[in-house]
């Protein structure tokens, strides 16, 4: 029998990027889309990348049967104490845009040298098996925050964040650039690691 693995997202792009990197794994991978469960809409309301990450799994994993996983992620910036963190996505308000983002980001940043500007995008992926054990994986990428937006590639913070040793943001990456050395890849890395010590 061909486990199954449960994706708490409907985000068409991420559930392609999953695909691809788990795809010599012996496991049949669906989104909650698939299964019928596209308005189930969690409250992220936890203060961590985990906390929300297993809340969603959780959510789901009482509505299906098979491996779920869903993830969370943030940009953390030194210079601000590690914000935005978790509230990443609704950094400038409850009706938060990318552009509104990345605007206050830049006016909290705005008398930071270079050299202070440091920052970390975190990505934790929460692993809730058909038993109910939890297992978790991470991955981070390091880099700056730049002065201004370059490049109209990606999405939220990815013309800002200035990928450590590459000089050049995410948003100036091609996606197969930044799929190879994201936070998001380097977690569905681990996650590929710890699915495969599961389903042996």
């Amino acid at each position: 029998m061909n486990r199954k693995l449960i994706l708490s997202s409907g985000n068409e792009h991420k559930i392609k990027e999953i695909k691809e990197i788990l795809k010599d794994l012996n496991i049949e991978i669906v989104s909650k889309d698939d299964l019928g469960f596209k308005d189930l809409d969690v409250d992220e309301d936890k203060d961590t990348l985990e906390g929300n990450a297993f809340k969603k799994a959780e959510e789901l994993s009482k509505l299906v049967n098979g491996i779920v996983i869903a993830d969370d992620t943030g940009l953390f910036v030194d210079a601000l104490d590690g914000a935005p963190g978790v509230y990443s996505a609704r950094y400038s308000g409850e009706n938060a845009t990318y552009k509104g983002n990345n605007e206050l980001l830049l006016k909290n940043l705005k008398d930071v040298p270079m050299e202070k500007r440091t920052a970390y995008f975190k990505t934790v992926i929460a692993i809730i098996l058909e038993d109910g054990l939890k297992l978790k994986a991470e991955g981070i990428c390091k880099g700056r925050i730049g002065f201004e937006a370059h490049g109209t590639n990606g999405f939220g913070y990815d013309p800002l964040f200035i990928v450590e040793g590459l000089g050049k943001s995410f948003g100036e990456m091609t996606d197969e650039e930044k799929n190879s050395l994201s936070h998001r890849a380097n977690a569905l890395r681990n996650l590929k690691n710890v699915l495969g010590e599961v389903l042996n």
